[in-house]
């Protein structure tokens, strides 16, 4: 399996990389393939069943919209969030939309998407397309799976149609463990990030891969400043507020606050919130790994582009390729998928990813960012996905907002050490995956247990996405 760090940073909308994102591309994946079949404008109707995960939360991770927009052959990068809603309302109203723009198929969403909490053996997150014509007869079936971070897996395509089913590229410096990744650094004299950014070059030029990381960094930034300006209430039915403009203007308007030891760390939860606010409210983000965890790195990165002293693009360059080397190992050993393993695999994926990003580019030794990464993810452990409503609101905002705290004391510890320790990154890797297949399916993004069937207090009338029992 080879990786690169623009698989795991991609730029997609809110509010799930495994449930909107991942469907959006699986969707516009089948009409791609029905045109390529020769049979795209025979179909008269598409039917569509999420399984699992998909099929327990996809209503309240806005699955259906992302399966409208995939069909009509949107992308999640290219797709204007600010137009999605009038283009829904138009398909709503015509009960039709157009197959990638050309063909016009009958389309309710009520009709066309059944929801099955029974997950398909390969992974929680399957969907099959069925495609009928006027006669009722089925022209083409396929299934789909959305596997966590927007990477999305069709059995039936070719091994070399996508990363996950890849054989191994000619990477200069390859590696499958964090073991393999160290000796690399130790026998070259090279940082995690100039391993990296070799490997890089068996996708694209090394100027190509820092202007592609820096466009990323961009956007992340572009979601902070929108999440510190747009004010209101989060949609979902859960009716909640929006606190990252408040924050701002209060952080903003008293900078003798940080006079107060602790007052940075106000600015790395006002950054994470910003992020997942947005996310909650379908804006445009970073997969960084996924959706659910996207507040955490640019919260980080932003500490340290804001906050420490020497910072610079170069080291935001590194900061990200030290990352995505982290973020592959728990991609190959383990999983980033809430629905796979629990937010163990989302929110602490992206602290460990960010913990020893954070340590490298503040001078750490290949050694310690691998132990920031280790602390970061040993913390973590166990930790479920247990979203209520099905929204990607409560706990995920706060639990950015914690997560992004916790990184950077994570690479602080491992920067105070000389990098021995005892428990490995691959140690820990293997716990989480190991961990996640004892923990219950109620626990994975189902909503079906823990904080989703704790809460008290939804207001009287209001209707949420909570799945039977």
């Amino acid at each position: 399996m080879a990786i690169s760090t623009l698989d795991l940073f991609k730029i997609g909308i809110g509010p799930s990389s495994s449930h909107t994102v991942g469907p959006m591309i699986a969707a516009r994946l089948y009409a791609l393939k029905v045109r390529e079949l020769g049979i795209l404008e025979k179909i008269y109707k598409i039917k569509i069943v999420l399984y699992g995960s998909l099929g327990a939360t996809g209503k309240g991770h806005g699955t259906p919209k992302a399966l409208s927009l995939g069909l009509m052959g949107y992308t999640p990068e290219d797709v204007d969030v600010d137009n999605i809603e009038a283009l829904l309302k138009t398909i709503e109203n015509n009960q039709s939309l157009s197959l990638l723009g050309q063909h016009s198929i009958h389309w309710r969403e009520s009709e066309m998407i059944e929801f099955e909490y029974k997950a398909l053996p390969y992974h929680p997150n399957g969907m099959r397309f069925v495609s009928f014509a006027n006669n009722q007869e089925v022209l083409n079936e396929g299934t789909y799976y959305s596997v966590g971070g927007g990477f999305v897996v069709d059995p039936e395509a070719p091994p070399g149609a996508d990363p996950l089913r890849a054989e191994e590229l000619n990477l200069k410096y390859p590696f499958n463990t964090a073991k393999q990744l160290l000796a690399h650094c130790a026998e070259h004299n090279l940082s995690i990030s100039d391993v990296m950014l070799a490997n890089e070059a068996a996708w694209r030029s090394e100027s190509e891969t820092k202007l592609k990381l820096i466009s990323i960094w961009r956007a992340m930034e572009s979601c902070v400043r929108r999440g510190c300006q747009s004010s209101g209430m989060l949609p979902g039915g859960l009716r909640v507020l929006r606190r990252a403009p408040a924050l701002f203007k209060t952080l903003s308007e008293r900078p003798e606050n940080l006079k107060d030891p602790l007052a940075l760390m106000d600015w790395v939860s006002l950054y994470a919130l910003a992020v997942n606010e947005e996310n909650a409210a379908g804006g445009k983000v970073v997969t960084a790994p996924t959706n659910g965890a996207a507040g955490i790195i640019p919260s980080v990165l932003h500490f340290y582009r804001n906050f420490t002293q020497g910072s610079s693009d170069e080291g935001v360059i590194k900061f990200l390729l030290t990352a995505g080397a982290i973020g592959t190992l728990y991609k190959k050993n383990a999983s980033i998928s809430g629905a796979e393993v629990g937010c163990q695999g989302e929110v602490g994926s992206a602290c460990s990813m960010a913990a020893g990003a954070l340590a490298e580019v503040l001078g750490g030794t290949p050694k310690q960012v691998e132990n920031a990464a280790e602390i970061a993810m040993e913390h973590h452990l166990g930790l479920t996905c247990d979203p209520i409503g099905g929204l990607v609101q409560i706990p995920c905002i706060e639990r950015n907002a914690m997560a992004s705290v916790k990184a950077i004391q994570a690479a602080r510890l491992a920067l105070h050490g000389d990098g021995n320790h005892f428990v490995s990154l691959d140690n820990v890797i293997e716990t989480m995956r190991l961990t996640g297949a004892d923990m219950k399916t109620k626990y994975k993004e189902t909503s079906r247990g823990g904080l989703a069937l704790q809460v008290v207090g939804i207001p009287e009338g209001v209707s949420v996405n909570l799945p039977e029992c």
